[in-house]
């Protein structure tokens, strides 16, 4: 079998699975928090023929080595934590991080997940929660019936003014987190990630302090994703994958010339 052929297969697998994340960036284009990945590519192995250094003769070695490639394929998918542009919103239960870290998030079953998404919303008890699945926000705070107005301070504090007084009352610290390999965070969906061995263990602060972002009350953080340039890039990749297909239909025509000659 033609080896060009196979060579072209993978270069076209390669090039679906680039499409799909592209198009899973433009997809979340307007989605709250979301950070967009790109498709790492690396070649596969090589038949080698001749080694490079190889001995030619008695006094000469073998400047070059003819070896042959067996195609591409997408290693990984690469997420990239680049600060979304702020939007305003005025709403006192929108929370924007300026700067890295996540929220914590308490999933049903116990364990903590981790978003850059601060939409929050209050439950029947008060407590501060995801809008879209209710999960609680950790360490949990829950605001009082009477309280008239919200304040989230940059460092995380919030606090409340009752009905009838003057002052504000704190109800609680929000504690935020960080990684040192985020990218190495898995994407669970919901705007939720969770820790892996690759991403390390979980480094819990105070926003604003000791590197971690700050909190930007009435505000929300959008999504990475640059339309222009993921257009750019898929146009890329349909290019690339019209190559792939091209080498096949001139390989196949090489092959019937050949078959119609012998």
């Amino acid at each position: 079998m033609q080896p060009a052929l196979w060579i072209s297969k993978t270069g076209l697998d390669a090039q679906q699975t680039d499409i799909a994340n592209i198009s899973n960036n433009l997809a979340n284009a307007s989605t709250v928090g979301y950070k967009k990945s790109r498709a790492v590519f690396e070649d596969l192995l090589y038949q080698t023929i001749n080694q490079a250094g190889g001995i030619s003769s008695q006094n000469s070695e073998l400047p070059a080595g003819l070896t042959l490639g067996s195609g591409t394929k997408v290693a990984a998918t690469q997420r990239l934590f680049t600060q979304g542009n702020m939007q305003t919103t005025d709403n006192s239960l929108d929370l924007m991080l300026d700067g890295p870290g996540f929220f914590q998030i308490q999933l049903p079953d116990g364990n903590v997940a981790y978003s850059r998404n601060g939409q929050f919303a209050l439950d029947e008890e008060g407590q501060l929660v995801t809008p879209g699945s209710g999960y609680l926000l950790q360490p949990g705070i829950a605001i009082p019936e009477d309280a008239q107005a919200i304040t989230v301070s940059a460092e995380g504090e919030v606090s409340v003014r009752l009905n009838g007084q003057v002052e504000n009352q704190v109800v609680g610290q929000i504690e935020i987190t960080n990684f040192i390999n985020p990218t190495g965070l898995e994407p669970i969906g919901q705007n939720l990630y969770l820790e892996t061995g690759a991403s390390g263990a979980p480094i819990n602060g105070i926003p604003g302090l000791d590197g971690l972002g700050a909190i930007r009350q009435g505000a929300l953080e959008s999504s990475n994703v640059n339309v222009t340039e993921e257009l750019v890039n898929m146009i890329e990749s349909q290019r690339i994958y019209e190559m792939n297909s091209k080498v096949i239909s001139t390989v196949d025509q090489m092959l019937a010339s050949l078959n119609q000659q012998l």
